[in-house]
């Protein structure tokens, strides 16, 4: 697979997989078998690799996914997401393993992906760096990463704030390989839409939290069936950084907030959550989700759903 910002990339990348989609990583929701359905549907799974409680079950977690998607991955490439922000004292751990395991594609988020790309370009793979600003995309973009995943105003846990046109506009004057677009798309038509804008591939969360391979309880599952956009409240009291959090779980749960933190910190963040462990994150695109299913099942209504909107359209 060719990389390095390469318009190439995107096509290949775009090639390797049925429908435009990255089932994006989700801390703890997304599973194993997240990854391996979503391989087996033709898109790329993710998985945090925090969700591992210790790096040796992450190191597991790997081996059960290469070993499932065994004659299927090379269709369909999937990624590990690391927290490269300095607070993640698990990252040395992680990362070694993720190399050892020849992990297709990383996901680095909350910070510089500067120092993991090296280790993994050395052994095929690809690094594709979240963004929530321009700022930050062009830095990612100039430390030679492979892909951006632009996360706009309307994502589900840590998320951006500018509109998804001028975002995609701007980073394309300075950036041609794979862009992921990321922030309240939760059905074909927006996967669609994003293509008109110059995004290569979707990243979509929310609309899978629900799949019955999650790791979301039964009663994240059910405020999510119930919930609107008008239910999505923008903090940043959960992680240290802006994030969308679902109204119903703040308010069931009796959270109070410690504070106004502008700043991520690994740590604190899992004290929190650890806590309030029925605060629950969700995106602008909730009202999509109406319903509990297998998660090959949703792929199949968003692929449905892209084919019928680019027939309308004539992409």
């Amino acid at each position: 697979m060719r990389r390095h910002g390469s318009a190439d990339l995107a096509a290949d990348l775009c090639g390797s997989l049925s429908l435009p989609l990255v089932v994006a990583p989700m801390f703890l929701v997304s599973t194993v078998d997240m990854v391996v359905e979503a391989g087996r549907a033709g898109v790329m799974g993710s998985i945090p690799a925090l969700n591992a409680r210790t790096p040796a079950i992450f190191a597991d977690w790997l081996v059960e996914i290469k070993t499932r998607l065994a004659g299927v991955q090379a269709i369909a490439p999937w990624a590990v997401n690391l927290i490269v922000h300095k607070t993640n004292v698990r990252l040395g751990d992680d990362l070694d393993i993720c190399v050892d395991a020849k992990v297709p594609a990383i996901i680095a988020s909350v910070g510089s992906p500067v120092d993991i790309i090296e280790r993994v370009h050395a052994y095929g793979g690809i690094v594709i760096s979240d963004a929530a600003s321009v700022k930050h995309a062009r830095r990612a973009a100039e430390a030679g990463v492979d892909g951006l995943i632009l996360l706009t105003a309307g994502a589900g846990g840590n998320t951006g704030w500018l509109n998804p046109f001028s975002f995609v506009s701007e980073v394309r004057k300075f950036f041609d390989g794979p862009v992921i677009l990321a922030g309240g798309i939760s059905n074909g038509r927006s996967l669609a839409a994003a293509r008109v804008l110059g995004a290569d591939m979707v990243a979509a969360g929310t609309s899978f939290i629900a799949a019955t391979e999650s790791a979301a309880p039964d009663a994240y599952r059910e405020i999510l069936i119930e919930s609107g956009g008008d239910d999505i409240v923008l903090t940043s009291e959960v992680t240290g950084i802006p994030s969308n959090m679902l109204r119903l779980s703040l308010e069931r749960s009796g959270f109070v907030g410690g504070g106004d933190h502008q700043k991520f910190d690994l740590a604190r963040e899992l004290d929190t959550i650890k806590a309030w462990k029925d605060v629950w994150a969700g995106g602008h695109g909730v009202s999509d989700v109406t319903e509990s299913a297998p998660l090959a099942d949703l792929i199949r209504r968003f692929s449905s759903e892209y084919e019928a909107a680019r027939n309308e359209s004539r992409l």
